[in-house]
């Protein structure tokens, strides 16, 4: 459970830097900082447990001997929520103390700023979170490099499933920003590669976290489609859900619906969850892998909580980062990105490749439909969708990013 105790340390974030990964009182001089951004206090809910695992994986990194006999430093910021502040804190951290690489970022305009950031000032950027595919794709550059499934990945997972289904007219809802965008287009383009005779007779776009939930019912059912394409998540999700379902919206309609199974996001609906949406997610509690239950052991020994999604995000990002400066054999610019472009690790969820082609990593997501048990949501039916097998090839990808 997230205490009220743990907000208020990611409301402290606001003011201060936070140090981690060294012993004593006083910080090692010889130590690796790596630089950490994410907009702790404007979603808790995701990035307080993402905080949680890449502390996990920096006490473990550090317990076996750190990377290349040092230990890991992370110096953590909170943007906020807003790019102007995440660019600040880059340059604090660049400039001021002396971080050899970044990471982080959860708001894909705020990781699209962040990257830019890194091209002008030629820096690593490890980009955990934010999934817009501009990130390695429009605005790609030899600098960045990001670890979640993108917008792509898990909407063309979706449309796979979609495209079994009977329906034909289809209605989509998506919060009006560059993920939201990328999300609707991306499902678009691959359920009509799929299912050709498909057709979108409804778009909804509400403002990120501002959604009018009662207007945005009315409008779709409206349109009297066959099927729901979700992309809202957080707040505007549990509006949605709880309008939808008074109104009858999801009644004899399939939803299917990105990030809905993460914990996250499905836990606070409680039992106001809803039935039967093809979703992608992740149900920690069923997944039986070796890696996996340990992980999630140590999490619960440390943490007395479970992990979210955020939890692998983190966790991974800082088993990519210690995997990249050993192959590097070094902290050294070039070596770290000639090191993380084709390297590989294994994680939790599986083993982990970054794609020299685009920087993409190969990191999947689980793919099933939502149920209600003993009052709350969970995910049913879950496969792992491998990452690298919803990726354009070499070919396809060059058309897609430009030259560096």
């Amino acid at each position: 459970m997230i205490t009220r105790r743990g907000i208020l340390a990611g409301l402290g974030l606001t003011v201060a830097a936070t140090m981690w990964g060294t012993a004593g009182p006083s910080l090692a001089a010889d130590t690796i900082k790596i630089g950490e951004i994410n907009s702790y206090t404007r979603l808790p809910a995701f990035t307080i447990p993402y905080r949680n695992g890449w502390q996990l994986a920096v006490e473990e990194i550090n317990a076996a001997g750190g990377v290349l006999g040092k230990p890991l430093q992370i110096i953590s910021r909170d943007d906020a929520g807003k790019p102007g502040n995440a660019v600040k804190i880059a340059e604090e951290l660049v400039s001021k103390d002396k971080v050899v690489m970044l990471a982080g970022t959860f708001f894909s305009h705020i990781g699209l700023a962040v990257t830019d950031f890194a091209k002008q000032r030629k820096v690593m950027f490890l980009a955990s979170e934010p999934l817009s595919d501009a990130i390695v794709w429009a605005k790609g550059n030899d600098y960045t490099f990001r670890l979640r499934p993108s917008t792509s990945m898990q909407a063309t997972m979706l449309a796979e499933q979609a495209a079994k289904l009977p329906a034909k007219r289809w209605a989509t809802i998506a919060p009006n920003y560059k993920y939201g965008q990328d999300a609707v287009a991306a499902f678009k383009a691959a359920l009509k590669a799929r299912k050709p005779d498909v057709e979108f007779v409804e778009e909804q776009w509400p403002a990120l976290f501002k959604i009018d939930a009662g207007a945005t019912v009315r409008a779709i059912a409206a349109a009297k489609p066959d099927a729901i394409y979700n992309v809202t998540f957080g707040g505007d999700l549990a509006k949605f859900v709880r309008e939808g379902s008074l109104r009858g919206l999801f009644k004899g309609r399939e939803v299917v619906s990105l990030l809905t199974g993460e914990p996250e996001y499905l836990d606070p609906l409680k039992k106001e969850a809803p039935d039967g949406w093809i979703v992608t997610g992740y149900p920690w509690y069923a997944i039986d892998t070796p890696a996996h239950k340990k992980f999630v052991a140590a999490y619960q020994a440390k943490f007395d909580d479970y992990p979210r999604t955020g939890s692998i995000v983190g966790y991974n990002t800082m088993l990519a980062i210690a995997a990249t400066i050993r192959k590097a054999g070094s902290t050294d610019r070039d070596k770290m990105i000639a090191a993380m472009k084709g390297i590989s690790f294994d994680s939790p969820t599986g083993n982990v490749t970054f794609r020299s082609v685009d920087h993409q990593s190969t990191m999947g997501a689980y793919v099933g439909r939502t149920a209600v048990k003993d009052g709350k949501g969970v995910m049913v039916d879950w496969v792992y969708a491998d990452g690298a097998n919803y990726l354009p090839n070499e070919a396809e990808t060059r058309k897609l990013r430009p030259a560096n």
